[in-house]
Formats: C-alpha cells, structure tokens, sequence
C-alpha cells in the first residue's frame, strides 16, 4: 500500500544539475528522518544525504557543497539538488524514510 517513487534522474554531463524528488503515499505516518542513498555498481550503497524534521541536514564528503537536501513536511516529499555533477556520482538514487520504506531508485548517470 505504501509508496515511494523517486523521480529526476537522467543523463547529464559533468558539471550539470540534477533535482531528485521522493513522494510518498500510503499509510507512512509522520516521518523523522528522510535519507537519499546511491548505489554505483560494484559498490556499497552509500548515504549521500538525510534531513531531520526539523531541518538538520548531513552530507556526505564527496558531496558537500554541490548537493543541496530538502523537504516537505506536509507533502512527505523530499528534494534532492546536485550540481556540479562528476562522473563518480553516477549511480541508482535512493529515497528512504526512517530506515522503513525505500523507493525503487531512480538512475543518474554523469558522462561525457
């Protein structure tokens, strides 16, 4: 019944931009804490990003300062801006709401 999609992903070449978002539907309920999370190929999933309730934003390393996490509260959507994207950020993007739901990913693929 619940469902998450993730949408915003495509082919863009290095130094472009991207806006994910995550909505979600169903019986969720109040969410806490809204993550995005890649997966590359022959990689670990990684977190990229997450946001609190409250606003409180972390990112990863390799991303801060390029990509920009924000929500909804009211909508339960999440948005995920990346500029400056380098080939290294190509993999499947994730939306996951309190380590309970995931979305099916929606692929972002930097290249030339």
């Amino acid at each position: 019944q619940v469902q998450l999609v993730e949408s915003g992903g495509g082919l863009v070449q290095p130094g472009g931009s991207l806006r994910l978002s995550c909505a979600a539907s169903g019986n969720i309920g109040s969410i806490y804490v809204v993550g995005w999370y890649r997966q590359a190929p022959g990689k670990q999933r990684e977190l990229v990003a997450r946001i609190t309730s409250g606003g409180s934003a972390t990112y990863a390393d390799s991303v801060k300062g390029r990509f920009t996490i924000s929500r909804d509260n009211t909508k339960i959507t999440a948005y995920l801006q990346m500029n400056s994207l380098k080939p290294e950020d190509t993999a499947v993007y994730y939306c996951n709401l309190d380590g309970r739901f995931w979305g099916r990913g929606t692929q972002v693929t930097v290249s030339s």
